[in-house]
């Protein structure tokens, strides 16, 4: 018994260092349900790796998860669908699938102000995730001080490529970068390196004509307009914002509410 004892640990303990922890915790209950229903040696081998495989991709989700800084809230859950256009609402099915990661093309959401562009984006970055995709959640202006400062240290090349490792930023409200040239320089950079490459998710209250006031000189502009566009989707949100119809509405159950308790 002393034997069969040492080899359980021995073989635990092998399992661990080739970093199998499901295998271990799982292995003993896993025997016991093949020695009552018959299993062969092959499926309970199977059934353990099937475990370590499952119990990996869910590390994996939540790693990625917490690495994206994608708002927990803004979810498809928590989506209004409903009130999406119904362009936008059938063109979002096929991007939650995450083919165009694969195509290395680009999500580009437009809409005045609280129309629901990052939370749009953020819904399919969370599919995303857990299709076990990389996703980087950020204001653009954010992340342009980050390459700035990476910039004048000489180390913009490392800070790109650092960034390289996520199939997928999603850049929130790009209009609102402070428009002086050294920042419109490392944006551009950004897009351009991930040009055909690496996905990039876009969320503007800027229309095309407009980006001038991002990227400062028509050259550039055409460049930056080309680069996000080749290879793209297009999601253009209208109708109210999502905030002022939340405040009528609130405005309407107190209106009615005052009216019910005067009667």
């Amino acid at each position: 018994m002393s034997g069969l004892t040492s080899d359980a640990a021995s073989l635990d303990l092998m399992l661990k260092k080739l970093k199998l922890p499901s295998f271990v915790q799982c292995r003993d209950e896993a025997a016991r349900h093949a020695e009552k229903d018959g299993w062969s040696f092959g499926q309970y081998l199977k059934h353990l790796v099937e475990v370590e495989l499952e119990d990996r991709r869910q590390r994996k989700i939540v790693r990625l998860r917490k690495q994206s800084r994608l708002p927990g809230t803004k979810t498809l859950a928590t989506l209004e669908t409903a009130r999406l256009p119904k362009k936008v609402a059938r063109q979002i099915s096929a991007l939650f699938e995450g083919g165009f990661v694969e195509r290395a093309e680009n999500v580009l959401a437009f809409g005045n102000p609280g129309t629901g562009k990052t939370h749009l984006l953020c819904a399919i970055g969370h599919e995303l995730i857990d299709r076990g995709i990389s996703v980087l959640f950020t204001p653009t202006h954010r992340l342009v001080q980050r390459l700035l400062v990476a910039k004048q240290a000489l180390r913009l090349e490392d800070e790109l490529r650092r960034h390289d490792h996520f199939d997928v930023i999603i850049l929130d409200d790009i209009g609102y970068v402070q428009q002086n040239r050294e920042e419109m320089e490392v944006l551009f950079t950004l897009l351009a390196e991930r040009y055909e490459r690496r996905s990039v998710m876009i969320t503007s209250n800027l229309v095309f004509s407009q980006w001038d006031k991002i990227f400062k000189d028509a050259m550039t502009t055409a460049a930056a307009i080309d680069r996000v566009v080749h290879h793209s989707v297009i999601l253009e949100l209208t109708g109210d914002s999502y905030r002022t119809h939340e405040a009528k509405t609130r405005n309407r159950r107190t209106t009615k509410a005052d009216g019910e308790a005067g009667a």
